[in-house]
């Protein structure tokens, strides 16, 4: 099992936000979950959440969000029921997937084109 992180950010002209992001590995294998909070104070009405997989990571499913294509530089778009993220509340999505090599995190999340990296 891996540990998790959160990067934080929020400059531009959209939402500030916050992206974190709890992994479990296994050989050949993992789980993510990742949690976007809005730490503006407007509504993001609609939402996608952009990262880039480390090479060899493919993901084969998902939950609470559309996420593609399965591999590189990777979108997750919210589902009906989940579009909305109010100001200070928090919107999650998660993927299974595969990997070679040895396990790592994505970095530089953005959520709707805002950076949520840490730095």
């Amino acid at each position: 099992m891996t540990g998790g992180g959160t990067a934080t950010g929020g400059t531009g002209t959209g939402p500030a936000c916050t992206a974190t992001y709890t992994p479990s590995s296994w050989p050949g294998g993992f789980t993510a979950n990742v949690t976007l909070t809005n730490t503006g104070s407007t509504t993001v009405n609609g939402w996608t959440a952009a990262f880039t997989l480390p090479a060899g990571q493919t993901v084969t499913s998902s939950w609470n969000a559309t996420v593609s294509p399965a591999s590189g530089a990777v979108t997750a778009t919210n589902v009906s029921y989940n579009a909305q993220i109010p100001p200070g509340a928090s919107q999650s999505f998660g993927f299974q997937g595969t990997y070679t090599g040895s396990f790592a995190q994505p970095t530089g999340f953005t959520l709707n084109g805002v950076s949520c990296s840490a730095a």
